[in-house]
């Protein structure tokens, strides 16, 4: 007898055994990305985020959103160039363990890639500029491990240091 696609009992009780905390992850997924875009934007980085009232869509996304589970969590940040970018990702990885790079962006971890050399490569240069992606564009899906502060303490250590090389002005 043909049953079609099945699931694998393992598969199946580890599936059972997470969904109910699900919305409890989400949220906090969401949360963690409008702290973390907020306080970007305050220490006057580039980032894109729907959560933020001068994100184009803002009203409209606020209109139709859940309003328990916020703006979703991922968020992007430009750092003008793609040396930038890479250089960022790596003290993220590396130097303060806030995330790690990545291709695919969903686990409870802090997962980000630079777009432009990575998921949108076969995009030309001027499709890319059309899409709003430009060279140093780090998507970020925020994880949800640690505590905000830790997290936060982190990235803000990678930060200085790309302050340190010259490669980003101290405001």
């Amino acid at each position: 007898m043909l049953l079609g696609p099945t699931m694998n009992a393992k598969v199946a009780f580890e599936l059972s055994e997470r969904i109910p905390h699900l919305g409890l992850r989400v949220k906090e997924h969401c949360h963690r990305a409008l702290v973390y875009a907020q306080r970007m934007k305050k220490m006057g980085l580039k980032v894109i985020y729907p959560g933020l009232e001068d994100h184009p869509d803002h009203l409209l996304l606020k209109s139709i959103a859940n309003k328990e589970y916020g703006f979703g969590g991922m968020l992007c940040l430009d750092m003008g160039t793609e040396a930038r970018a890479n250089k960022l990702m790596n003290l993220l990885q590396n130097y303060a363990q806030f995330g790690l790079m990545a291709v695919s962006l969903g686990y409870y971890e802090t997962l980000m890639s630079c777009s432009g050399s990575s998921t949108s490569s076969e995009l030309n240069e001027e499709e890319q500029a059309l899409a709003g992606i430009s060279p140093g564009l780090v998507r970020m899906s925020v994880g949800y491990s640690g505590t905000v502060e830790q997290r936060w303490g982190q990235f803000e250590k990678a930060l200085s240091k790309l302050q340190d090389a010259g490669l980003l002005s101290k405001k």
